[in-house]
């Protein structure tokens, strides 16, 4: 949940091991592992936006590095599989979270 919606849905393990939304993927690689010693590999930049004045659209587009303006305008519904679901324009492919060349990539192209 990213200011008071919920952005990404599903079994703990799968959304742990393989989140499909940004801001779930900087919650992730943000925890202390004894067995990971490298910084964080999505970091979360800037602020909190106001509770108050939310921005329109994607409310984590300022703070999201996959955001485009697409993102800043229209509010990205809950969808996805049948039993995983995330609110994002771009949801991160599969896998992308943990590959050996620290890339994240959306699985949507953006031509």
């Amino acid at each position: 949940m990213y200011l008071g919606k919920i952005v990404e849905v599903g079994d703990p393990r799968s959304v742990i091991e393989d989140p499909r939304h940004p801001y779930t993927a900087a919650l992730v690689t943000s925890t202390p592992s004894v067995s990971r010693r490298k910084p964080p590999r999505f970091p979360i930049a800037g602020e909190v936006p106001s509770a108050v004045t939310i921005p329109p659209g994607c409310r984590f587009h300022p703070r999201c590095p996959l955001a485009d303006a697409k993102c800043k305008s229209l509010e990205p519904p809950l969808t996805g599989e049948e039993d995983r679901l995330y609110a994002c324009h771009y949801p991160l492919e599969p896998g992308s979270l943990w590959k050996e060349s620290g890339e994240l990539s959306s699985g949507e192209n953006r031509i």
